[in-house]
């Protein structure tokens, strides 16, 4: 028997600071020395040992069923040589409700640049990073067991199966 599919083609929105604002903030380089942009100041490792690893991912088309946040922490993203990339975001929402979920038409596609990092605020929740082509690495600045103890994912309920692809936009 196959499970009906239902695909939803979200467009891919530009990075700017104003659209990323509901999920994170969007770092950009400054020059040393310089005080932190107020952005940096959301970043929350507090509840655990941060760490900072260089996260190497294969095959990530842009096409997901399931969405995860981490309750418990911001977490940070930035392409290892500057190639550009993609993710998908939704609101934070309740963060202390573990039953919260966010719905598909909640979600953003963003092309993130690859002279950027962006930092999700606690709660956010994400599908990604997406490529095109068949290897890429990404700095990850998160708690070193995020995904062991704050890793909540979620199916989209009321369907067999959900699969959203990002499109272009026109």
């Amino acid at each position: 028997m196959n499970a009906a599919v239902t695909t939803y083609r979200l467009p891919i929105r530009t990075l700017t600071e104003e659209a990323f604002a509901p999920f994170g903030v969007v770092l950009s380089a400054v020059p040393d020395g310089a005080p932190p942009p107020a952005g940096e100041r959301v970043l929350d490792l507090s509840r655990g040992r941060p760490r900072f690893y260089v996260m190497e991912l294969k095959d990530r088309p842009a096409q997901f069923s399931s969405i995860t946040r981490h309750r418990g922490v911001t977490q940070s993203l930035a392409a290892v040589g500057g190639s550009p990339w993609l993710l998908a975001v939704a609101p934070p929402g309740d963060v202390d409700d573990p039953d919260a979920r966010p719905t598909h038409d909640q979600i953003a596609v963003f092309r993130v640049p690859g002279d950027v990092a962006v930092l999700m605020y606690r709660g956010t929740w994400h599908a990604g990073p997406f490529f095109s082509g068949e290897c890429m690495s990404f700095f990850n600045l998160e708690l070193d067991d995020t995904n062991v103890v704050d890793h909540q994912s979620c199916s989209f309920d009321g369907l067999d199966f959900l699969a959203i692809e990002a499109e272009e936009e026109s």
